[in-house]
């Protein structure tokens, strides 16, 4: 006997076939927009169409609001998404994961997966963004030796802050071989230790001529500059993931320039101000040092009491004359019938005495050294106002005040003449 299905229980399948099919998880189609009006709901809904076939859409309300462009009929639009089934109306229906104007094509589909991909990953977060310095020495421009980038740049900072050195690390930017170069010339510049900011970019053009600089790599190796980098690519309407990635972002080289220099004679002005401050308190904080180490030094008691400095000499030699009459006696006793037989034991006497003369002038001399004991013989040290040393009564006038500094304390006196 044959059997027959439900319509529920056909649709039901149906609708498991839809859901199974591998080939129907990821589907990529072209069309026209038709028969779309904006509505309070979840989803909007729309037909996509070509010459020949129509087949119902759906798109989420939420990423219609965050489209770049405006959604409406008869726009033709490539499209990702997958196949549904609705059982209770046995309709196949598309559903959009992705969305953009057709003419635009599969870069930019894979630009803005990327993009996605990349700002999930929080490449582009504002807190990863360096500041740029204003006062800079040397710029390295990464771009084409042979482009208009260079020269604008170079004429710009001609004009601002000629002081400035630009030096160029030439590299492809586009085509074969240049996401490697762009990538190699950024790992170069960090190397060096003498460039204060990177400008990275090049001309307008098409989005296949930009390319190289939505690639990841490229995008990774701004990210990783220790320098700032300024990114300059293309035209003002033009954005490339390298200007995400970048540190400030340039409409034009000339503009990219600006940013690199000081904007006014008055910012030159107020850093160089800054910078003579700076230098300043570098200077009182190198002299308040000094001061408290000399101020340590003094206080040490060499200073306080002079005759300590040569205590230690002194008691040397004493111990070293001692040492040697004690090996000198040694010596006599042990050889005298030798000295004796040789006829050098006057000989070795007048040595030891004159080796015990040179003794006695040198610890004769410390002790002059010393000006307590000069003081104590009646003599003083005359000082001026500044403390200073006098040593001359042609440097003293009538109305100088000194001090006189005596063994047993010191005394206030004024020049009369």
């Amino acid at each position: 006997m044959t059997e027959y299905l439900t319509v529920s229980t056909l649709t039901k399948y149906l609708k498991r076939k839809f859901d199974a099919d591998p080939y129907l998880e990821t589907v990529y189609l072209q069309g026209e927009v038709s028969n779309f009006r904006l509505g309070k709901y979840f989803n909007q809904y729309f037909n996509l169409k070509d010459e020949s076939a129509s087949i119902n859409a759906q798109i989420p309300t939420r990423m219609l609001q965050s489209l770049n462009f405006t959604f409406e009929n008869q726009l033709k639009v490539l499209c990702v998404g997958h196949m549904g089934y609705t059982a209770n109306r046995n309709q196949p229906f598309f559903m959009v994961d992705k969305i953009v104007p057709d003419g635009i094509g599969e870069l930019a589909l894979k630009l803005e997966e990327l993009k996605k991909r990349l700002t999930a990953e929080g490449l582009f977060a504002p807190e990863l963004k360096k500041p740029l310095p204003q006062f800079n020495h040397r710029i390295g421009v990464i771009t084409a030796s042979s482009g208009a980038v260079i020269h604008d740049i170079i004429r710009t900072v001609n004009i601002r802050f000629p002081m400035t050195d630009v030096v160029l690390f030439a590299s492809k930017v586009s085509g074969a071989g240049s996401v490697e170069q762009l990538v190699a010339r950024l790992q170069e510049v960090n190397a060096r230790e003498d460039i204060d900011v990177i400008i990275i970019g090049r001309g307008g053009g098409s989005l296949e001529d930009l390319w190289s600089f939505n690639e990841e790599a490229v995008v990774r190796a701004i990210v990783a500059s220790q320098i700032p980098v300024i990114s300059s690519v293309g035209h003002e309407t033009d954005t490339t993931l390298a200007d995400f990635a970048a540190d400030a972002r340039a409409s034009t080289p000339t503009q990219a320039a600006e940013f690199a220099t000081p904007n006014t004679k008055a910012d030159l002005l107020g850093w160089l101000a800054e910078a003579e401050s700076r230098q300043r308190q570098a200077l009182s904080n190198l002299t308040g040092r000094l001061r408290k180490q000399l101020a340590a030094l003094t206080e040490r008691a060499v200073f306080k009491q002079p005759d300590r400095l040569y205590d230690g000499l002194a008691r040397r030699v004493d111990e070293a004359t001692r040492r040697l009459s004690d090996l000198t006696g040694r010596l006599l006793d042990a050889n005298r019938h030798r000295f004796e037989r040789l006829d050098l034991l006057g000989q070795f006497d007048k040595l030891v005495q004159g080796r015990k003369s040179q003794f006695d002038t040198a610890y004769q001399k410390l002790l002059m050294l010393d000006t307590s004991k000069i003081q104590a013989r009646g003599f003083a040290i005359v000082t001026d106002s500044g403390g200073k040393i006098v040593k001359s009564s042609k440097s003293l006038k009538k109305g100088d005040q000194v001090a006189l500094k005596f063994a047993d304390g010191e005394r206030k006196a004024d020049i009369a003449n």
